[in-house]
């Protein structure tokens, strides 16, 4: 009985000390993130510990042309870094050849927005130049260090309590996301990648950001929504993106920029980022906010911003991916004051109007003609993969069925091919024999998967592929 009391006793002043400590403590946010793991509307059924964030920066592209994605993603550096993310933590793809181009007004400079400021400095050159591959993308977003090839070898090297922000700006086409020289990733490709990372027990949830054209289509019918990953696209399967801040549109770039500085997507949720607290702005709002701007000038001048996967997860916070942020009174360093509106550009064209401003802004015969002939070409060598394609659909599916056949886009919920082995091989036989496809002629990328789909054999499309472009394969 003495025991009894003895303990009770014991247990009482404990339980005093205890709460004497809190009371005589201030118990801040940051402490109970520590403890208990930050705050969210969506609250998972698992464990509640703390784990690392992490990120993966994209641009896919390079020259000076291409200026608006190494922008978009320095700019989202700038975000990830003032939310606390560690530099460890954060890998950026990237060719790192804007700042110090000798057409960058600014040198070494690199802005997102006509009054921002800039973005470029500090950001990690983790994969640049030759090192901005493909295969050196799947390796860091799976931690497998020992698979990478040049660069600075920094992986995604998570935990089962980590979250991942997956963000990628570039041009895309229909089941593919264009990396440097032609060493594109294909949509079931990144798909694998992503249930072997699952597998893995790697990330507790996952949230990728892509800019690019036809992005809907790496995910529409392929993403499964089991893998606690959510998505969004600037753009629904069959449609471009739109770039924005470019010249002779408003907002304008400063004097001296004859290129886009950003695009519509990307500078919408960024933007939006800058503006509002992440802790209490939700995946589902910023979601809104996006698609409302995106798609600001309505059909003709926009597009469709899609949701892909795990649904439930657009209510967690964004700072549980962006990292906790400030808001500033002074935003011109962040990419500026968000918009009411801003001018788009279709993906596409922008390319073709950074080129008519070379031509523009050329000093001297010598100089004007050679900017002419780079834009001559573009326009010539655009006309010539229209007609090889609109040519091979005939030739394999008749004069009145050829042009239909290629651009059928298939209902939604399924994915661009069921065959994609079939889809690859089918590339490659057309480059065989037509030679590699610009940025351009990417768009055309569906005729191969809807070749594939009608059940056309790998040597039907070499023989008209052989006939048309007048190019016979190499033995």
């Amino acid at each position: 009985m003495m025991a009894l009391k003895l303990f009770t006793i014991i247990l009482l002043f404990l339980i005093s000390l205890l709460f004497t400590q809190i009371s005589e403590s201030r118990v801040t946010q940051e402490t109970f993130n520590k403890a208990f793991g930050k705050s969210s509307k969506h609250t998972p059924s698992s464990s509640a510990s703390v784990g690392t964030n992490w990120a993966v920066l994209v641009a896919g592209s390079n020259g000076y042309g291409n200026y608006r994605h190494q922008a978009d993603i320095c700019h989202a550096y700038q975000i990830l870094k003032r939310g606390g993310l560690k530099d460890e933590n954060i890998v950026v793809f990237m060719y790192d050849d804007i700042a110090y181009n000798d057409e960058n007004p600014r040198k070494g400079i690199i802005i997102n927005n006509p009054k921002g400021g800039d973005v470029y400095q500090g950001v990690p050159k983790d994969y640049t130049g030759e090192s901005l591959t493909t295969s050196n993308l799947i390796a860091a977003i799976l931690g497998d260090k020992k698979s990478i090839k040049g660069g600075s070898g920094k992986v995604v090297n998570s935990g089962p309590n980590d979250r991942i922000f997956i963000y990628y700006s570039d041009h895309g086409s229909p089941g593919v996301l264009t990396m440097p020289g032609n060493d594109d990733l294909y949509a079931k490709d990144l798909i694998t990648t992503l249930k072997k990372k699952y597998e893995m027990r790697a990330y507790k949830s996952m949230v990728i950001y892509v800019e690019a054209c036809e992005a809907g289509s790496i995910f529409e019918g392929i993403l499964p929504n089991n893998l606690n990953i959510y998505v969004t696209t600037a753009s629904n399967p069959d449609e471009s993106s739109w770039a924005t801040y470019c010249p002779g549109f408003e907002p304008s770039p400063p004097t001296g920029y004859d290129t886009c500085l950003g695009d519509l997507y990307s500078v919408a949720w960024m933007e939006d980022s800058d503006a509002h607290n992440l802790g209490s702005e939700s995946l589902e709002q910023q979601y809104k906010v996006v698609m409302g701007r995106t798609a600001d000038d309505g059909d003709e001048h926009g597009s469709h911003v899609m949701q892909y996967g795990t649904m439930d997860l657009d209510q967690e916070y964004l700072s549980m991916y962006l990292g906790m942020n400030s808001i500033s009174k002074n935003h011109t360093h962040k990419g500026g004051q968000l918009p009411i509106t801003s001018s788009a550009v279709e993906q596409h064209e922008a390319d073709i109007l950074y080129l008519r401003q070379k031509v523009v802004k050329a000093k001297g015969p010598i100089e004007k003609a050679k900017a002419q002939k780079e834009l001559d070409d573009a326009l010539s060598q655009r006309k010539q993969v229209d007609y090889h394609f609109e040519s091979i659909g005939k030739a394999l599916f008749g004069a009145e069925n050829g042009h239909e056949t290629i651009k059928t886009v298939r209902s939604p919920g399924q994915p661009i091919v069921d065959d994609w082995d079939c889809f690859k091989s089918m590339v490659k036989t057309y480059k065989s024999y037509c030679g590699p496809l610009s940025t351009y002629g990417k768009k055309h990328m569906r005729a191969f998967a809807n070749v594939c789909n009608a059940g056309v054999q790998q040597e039907q499309l070499a023989k008209a592929a052989s006939q048309i472009c007048g190019n016979k394969l190499k033995k």
